[in-house]
């Protein structure tokens, strides 16, 4: 089976999977893409492990979306369901491995590092689509879907105690807000980010975000 006849059969798998909103095909496309603009900037770049790698990210995406008890981890759970697939695609088992390890070490809170040069680039996009106008429409798509405020909390320390669990996965989602997530992940990006290309578009986006979020907050607050 060549690389593109399975990448076409992960695109299947992952459109029927992925109902998430802000986690859908388009923000697969949008972190390949990103992928494949990071890579050109770096050296010895396995596309045969960087591409699953970006098609099947948030594979368990909808299981961490449904999840009331605040504990499933998709990149953890999402690099077992893909281990599953890639296997039916009959993909080397090497190949499999660096995969897994992209997956297992591309989400921002759980604190598994990327080693590889493919886990990095995978990193860096995934975050890149969290952050500058793209990143403010899924956020706000994230709170519709959850019922979210739009309000800013003053008491984010207590927010933070009561409402997390190791993992940093949040114990109810509709208690959380925009600008809380702008406060505890978004602003952190780009100083996390791996590779020189993604730092450069991730100090950008996020200094588009910083104006959009204090300009909405003075249009709460009645003073704009």
């Amino acid at each position: 089976m060549n690389m593109d006849t399975r990448h076409k059969k992960i695109i299947k798998i992952v459109q029927e999977k992925l109902t998430c909103s802000a986690h859908n095909l388009d923000h697969v496309f949008r972190v390949y893409n990103l992928c494949l603009l990071l890579a050109k900037d770096e050296k010895d770049v396995d596309l045969e492990v960087l591409i699953p790698s970006a098609l099947l990210h948030d594979i368990a995406r909808v299981e961490e979306s449904n999840d009331k008890t605040g504990k499933i981890d998709h990149a953890i759970l999402g690099s077992i369901i893909a281990e599953d697939i890639l296997k039916y695609l009959e993909y080397e088992e090497d190949k499999i491995e660096k995969i897994k390890h992209c997956i297992l070490t591309h989400r921002f809170r759980t604190g598994n590092e990327p080693n590889s040069i493919e886990a990095k680039i995978l990193f860096d996009s995934d975050k890149l689509d969290v952050i500058g106008a793209s990143g403010i429409a899924r956020t706000f798509m994230l709170a519709g879907q959850f019922g979210q405020r739009l309000t800013f909390d003053d008491s984010l320390n207590d927010y933070l105690k009561s409402n997390t669990v190791e993992n940093g996965r949040l114990k109810d989602v509709s208690r959380h807000t925009p600008f809380i997530e702008y406060e505890v992940k978004f602003k952190k990006i780009p100083d996390r980010l791996y590779t020189r290309k993604a730092r450069e578009i991730g100090q950008e986006r996020i200094k588009f975000m910083e104006e959009f979020f204090n300009l909405l907050k003075l249009e709460i607050e009645g003073i704009k």
